[in-house]
């Protein structure tokens, strides 16, 4: 069995089969980006995507996602370690206070983009609505993720 995480393939052991998703890849791969917030589906800190589409690692086991093509924060760089342009967008922005919230958002902004890439600020708001932020007030996140639309729109 196997999955597919950040672009690298990893054999799975049965005995890791029932494990909680964001525990796996927190302790076994050490993808410590991924969050354990709430552990109850509602906060956004444990966002990942798994075939391009935003899921709670908090509420899966490892073999919900077998076969699965998963990112994670760590897997957004670019290729030559240059952070993504969503990633950027949210350092010029403003959009990282403590950072806690940081990499679910980018990841659940990141599902979003590739989707609706000339999204409006009501639909990058709703789109963010299961993913909370105790530090800032949203603006700077909703700033940063249109900024970084252009980017989706050219690729």
């Amino acid at each position: 069995m196997r999955l597919r995480v950040n672009g690298k393939n990893i054999e799975i052991n049965e005995n890791l089969l029932n494990k909680k998703l964001v525990d796996f890849l927190r302790e076994d791969l050490d993808l410590t980006g991924v969050k354990k917030g709430c552990d109850i589906k509602s906060c956004g800190s444990c966002a990942i995507l798994v075939n391009n589409k935003v899921v709670r690692s908090c509420s899966l086991i490892v073999k919900d996602v077998i076969d699965g093509d998963i990112l994670t924060i760590e897997g957004m760089e670019n290729s030559d370690g240059s952070l993504h342009p969503l990633q950027q967008a949210f350092i010029d922005k403003g959009a990282i206070q403590c950072g806690f919230c940081t990499p679910g958002m980018i990841l659940t902004a990141h599902s979003f983009l590739l989707s609706n890439s000339r999204p409006s600020r009501e639909e990058i708001r709703k789109a963010l609505q299961m993913n909370l932020c105790r530090c800032t007030g949203y603006q700077q996140i909703v700033d940063a993720i249109e900024s970084a639309a252009k980017y989706y729109n050219n690729n």
